[in-house]
């Protein structure tokens, strides 16, 4: 029957059971999507004939709150939800958050710091022997040793402090099933050691036979900075299914984290069959007079169309959690959801989105990839695009085109950005007129980041000449269309390697296009990610070349300020930053000054442009780790007045793209 899983005992006695082969534990309400990942590892054991239970948001406080399902007969599957929970507890100035969109009413507290460690700790006090399983992106990130950055140390293996059995890392399609099936077959966990996508614990390594990297010692990386870049760096290069081998990770005598090479990727097929299960789309009704999920409201009328990615941005942990081989799922699998959305009651015409981590990648970068896997000593975008390159937008351009002849469907929107020195790499320009005829409303938002070729560099992203060259096209294309539309770049502001300098050069650039970011957001240090060892070492781990990092609380507010420097809130800070750095030229009156002399009553807008608006003041959490500064203005076509912002909420299984 279709139906929610049970989420207490009296759900299970009307479906007949005694006993669930699985218990879902996660730090996120219950909703049963497909863009929650408790939804879809459930979903996908239910259909190999498992019986799955859900506790959401368990009390860590009582014991008691984790039997309310009884033990499993297989395990525990544990999971802090579609975001890091530290992440989602806390801002990058460590401040605790006020919303939480993956809690019913966005009410925050409804889990722990660290929940998947405490989640586990509260089993192991009344199931001393069941085994568990860990999972989702707060698992996935901190499987090995990795820079935390609320406690600011280095942290043990997650398997280690949580004292779970199993990390099923990654996307976790194939490795539940195939641990569900050992663990059925009477296999004791402790020797479940050969399962793709999966980190175990071992006392030797005599059983392994297949070729594995020995990993510095937890120790080791501990004392040295430079140990820990070397060896953060070695992981990141073993990320590929076709040619990662076994990492080893000692931390005493006779304790070993081992991990082995990730789950190959899905099949089209297997992707389609992940988004055709009898998921419920819809928060489980107990929350109803809460007002429901509200991570749930524009993802609901949105289409995943692919999962991973090349673009190998320095802050994103894609790499680590979904890979740089792009799947895509069929265009038959994705009209048909859109026609179920079309019969939903309170569907208004409008599909939000259709993408993923990148919308514009539907295949992956290269066909090389199919069968041999990514190169471990080069990306595919950056510093240039490769010569291998396969660029390529008419496969997308044929699925919008079938969307927007569903029935009932008025406008099928893009939002989940797209990689623009991807479109520039086109020599066909399709796509992006039908982007700008079809799929956008007077704001396209894109990701430059900065604009310090420098800073450019240490992130992965391409020259800011790229940016500016795609901005000169999508002009062009939307004034042969007749059309007045902008775009919204997401910037950034003491990513690491960016000075004073560099930050007073982005202030003069945002000036010159004459409009305000209202949220800013510094470079915030997520677990497993390129840049985030930048930040703990000083070292960029692709060279071990020392990098700037702003590391003061006060001079990442100069940066943040300089971003800002028209809200007279910051006139001091900006004012500090521009002596510190000799920049006494942009202190005065005249229109390329950033402030006057003395504060003004009314602050400094001589350069504000009439009618520019500024973003949402509501907080999205679930947007804040993709590290980036939500803007809005002209940057499209200057001296025009920028239209009424939009916005739009994604779910963290895109990534932890900003980590």
């Amino acid at each position: 029957m279709k139906d929610f899983l049970p989420i207490c005992r009296e759900d299970m006695e009307k479906r007949g059971w005694s006993q669930c082969d699985f218990v879902y534990i996660t730090g996120d309400a219950y909703v049963d999507h497909s863009s929650f990942g408790h939804a879809i590892i459930s979903r996908i054991l239910e259909l190999n004939g498992y019986k799955v239970g859900i506790i959401s948001q368990p009390d860590w406080k009582n014991k008691e709150s984790i039997s309310v399902l009884g033990e499993p007969r297989l395990g525990f599957l544990v999971a802090a939800g579609n975001m890091d929970s530290m992440v989602n507890h806390y801002t990058v100035s460590k401040k605790r958050r006020s919303f939480d969109a993956y809690t019913p009413g966005g009410v925050i507290g409804k889990r722990p710091d660290y929940a998947t460690i405490v989640y586990c700790n509260l089993i192991r006090q009344t199931y001393k022997k069941t085994p568990i399983i860990i999972g989702g992106i707060e698992a996935s990130l901190r499987r090995l040793a990795h820079y935390d950055y609320w406690s600011n140390k280095v942290k043990r293996s997650i398997l280690l402090d949580s004292g779970a059995d199993l990390i099923s890392y990654g996307m976790g399609e194939h490795s539940i099933v195939e641990i569900a099936d050992a663990l059925n077959a009477g296999i004791d966990v402790k020797d479940i050691t050969f399962i793709r996508g999966t980190v175990y614990k071992a006392k030797s390594l005599e059983h392994l036979y297949d070729e594995y990297i020995m990993l510095p010692s937890y120790d080791e990386i501990c004392n040295d900075k430079k140990t820990y870049a070397e060896s953060f760096y070695k992981q990141y290069c073993n990320t590929d299914p076709f040619v990662a081998k076994h990492l080893v990770e000692k931390y005493k005598d006779k304790e070993y984290v081992i991990q082995n090479p990730p789950s190959y990727p899905l099949t089209q097929q297997e992707f389609d069959d992940v988004y055709s299960m009898d998921y419920m789309n819809a928060w489980h009704p107990s929350y109803d007079a809460l007002g429901g999920v509200p991570a749930f409201a524009e993802i609901k009328f949105s289409l995943t169309s692919n999962r991973g990615c090349f673009g190998g941005c320095s802050f994103c942990a894609l790499t680590f959690h979904q890979g740089r081989i792009v799947q895509a799922r069929s265009h038959e699998s994705l009209v048909e959801e859109a026609k179920k959305m079309t019969q939903e009651p309170d569907f208004k015409g409008y599909i939000y989105d259709v993408g993923g981590p990148t919308a514009n990648f539907r295949r992956p970068s290269c066909d090389k990839q199919l069968t041999k896997g990514v190169c471990t000593n080069k990306q595919c975008l950056f510093p240039k695009p490769c010569a291998n390159l396969k660029v390529d937008h008419s496969d997308y351009v044929e699925l919008l085109r079938k969307l927007r002849k569903v029935a009932n469907v008025k406008k099928v929107f893009v939002r989940s950005g797209i990689r623009f020195d991807y479109v520039m790499a086109d020599k066909d320009d399709t796509f992006m007129e039908e982007l700008c005829r079809y799929h956008i409303s007077g704001q396209l938002r894109v990701a430059p980041e900065h604009i310090s070729d420098n800073v450019l560099r240490l992130m992965g992203k391409p020259e800011n000449s790229v940016y500016e060259a795609f901005l000169k096209k999508y002009s062009a294309i939307n004034g042969r269309l007749g059309k007045e539309q902008y775009a919204i770049p997401y910037l950034m502001s003491s990513h690491p390697g960016s000075t004073l300098e560099d930050a007073i050069a982005l202030a003069e650039y945002i000036r010159d296009l004459g409009y305000m970011p209202e949220q800013v957001q510094d470079f915030y240090p997520t677990p497993s990610t390129i840049s985030t060892c930048m930040y703990y070492t000083g070292l960029d781990p692709r060279d071990l070349k020392p990098v700037y990092v702003t590391t003061n609380p006060h001079e990442k507010a100069m940066q943040r300020a300089l971003i800002q420097f028209r809200n007279p809130e910051n006139y001091d800070l900006v004012k500090e930053a521009l002596l510190k750095a000799g920049r006494q030229d942009l202190i005065g009156f005249d229109k390329h000054c950033l402030i006057p002399p003395r504060k003004l009553s009314q602050g400094f807008s001589h350069r504000k442009k009439d009618g520019v608006k500024t973003e949402n003041k509501r907080e999205d959490n679930f947007k804040k780790n993709r590290n980036t500064v939500k803007t809005s203005g002209n940057s499209g076509k200057m001296g025009k007045n920028n239209p009424k912002s939009t916005s739009h909420c994604k779910t963290n299984s895109k990534t932890n793209r900003k980590n």
